[in-house]
């Protein structure tokens, strides 16, 4: 470079050509299923928090958790057959 030259950058291609801008198919395959992740996540994100502030409500009010013929925890049945 000599004293006094001016440099200039230029960022625009140079011709004719026209940029392509579309998406190939496995460009839009791999943002479609993206996408349905994050919906997933999301999903997920709002079932959790609904856990976290009501934790009992999935809970199943079954009398199975009273134990066979509603004895008591910690009660046995020892019967003779």
């Amino acid at each position: 470079m000599m004293d006094g030259e001016i440099f200039t950058v230029t960022l625009v291609p140079s011709g004719n050509r026209t940029l392509n801008s579309s998406m190939t198919l496995e460009q839009k395959t791999s943002f479609a299923f993206v996408i349905l992740l994050f919906i997933f996540l999301g999903i997920l994100i709002v079932h959790c928090f609904r856990i976290l502030l009501d934790p009992y409500q999935s809970m199943p009010t079954s009398a199975s958790a009273d134990g066979p013929d509603g004895l008591e925890k910690g009660q046995f049945n020892y019967a003779v057959a």
